[in-house]
């Protein structure tokens, strides 16, 4: 068996003890993005799995696109992240509460 050498660990423990490795990752030609998808990229970014860097560039998302995974998933849960909730858990630019 051959491994391919990559950089950071090959796999971490998320808090619920739950294991997370590279292979959990969704592929690098990913288009369709669900929930489910975006919160593996997120997990593995917070918890040092791959840089964010690397998943900007894996991935062709921006800075932005990925600060607004982070802030749903930490204000609202995963559901947040799935397009058809959009409206529920995203206010409109200029509103405050």
């Amino acid at each position: 068996m051959y491994l391919h050498k990559v950089e950071g660990p090959r796999s971490v423990t998320l808090p619920d003890g739950s294991v997370l490795t590279r292979a959990d990752l969704p592929p690098a030609d990913t288009r369709r993005w669900v929930a489910s998808r975006k919160v593996i990229v997120v997990r593995g970014v917070l918890y040092g799995l791959i840089s964010l860097s690397e998943a900007k560039k894996r991935y062709g998302i921006s800075d932005e696109e990925f600060n607004s995974w982070v802030s749903a998933v930490a204000e609202h849960g995963i559901d947040a992240l799935k397009v058809t909730a959009l409206k529920k858990y995203r206010q409109p630019k200029g509103e405050d509460e």
